[in-house]
């Protein structure tokens, strides 16, 4: 069994700041890509960013280029969002994305797996 689990949500003012953990447990093997999405009420859920294993490479929306900065922790198998200049549009729930593979699943391709989200809320 593995798991995401995201922290660090909350209600913050606009122009202020926030700074989002997601942490893999359990049988992982191998875990590569991580990324953060989100999901407003009534809207489809969205890319917000992505880096890639060694975190070497990173991919934003270009509703956060140059506001919101990704990075991970492979000691702690942990990937992190700070997010900067929040807007009242950034309110939504947000949710880690972890390509892995599980003991399990040493031979087999990786798959997806999702945090339970975390809300954030940005106040005009």
């Amino acid at each position: 069994q593995v798991q995401l689990v995201e922290s660090g949500g909350g209600l913050v003012q606009a122009g202020g700041s926030l700074r989002l953990s997601c942490a893999a447990s359990g049988r992982t093997f191998s875990i590569y890509a991580m990324g953060w999405f989100r999901q407003a009420p009534g809207k489809e859920r969205e890319f917000v960013a992505r880096i890639s294993g060694n975190g070497g490479n990173t991919y934003y929306s270009d509703s956060v280029k140059g506001r919101f900065t990704i990075s991970r922790d492979n000691a702690k198998n942990t990937v992190y969002l700070q997010m900067s200049s929040l807007r009242p549009e950034d309110t939504a729930v947000y949710y880690c994305n972890g390509h892995l593979r599980t003991q399990e699943e040493r031979l087999s391709e990786p798959s997806d797996y999702w945090g339970q989200g975390t809300q954030v809320t940005v106040s005009s």
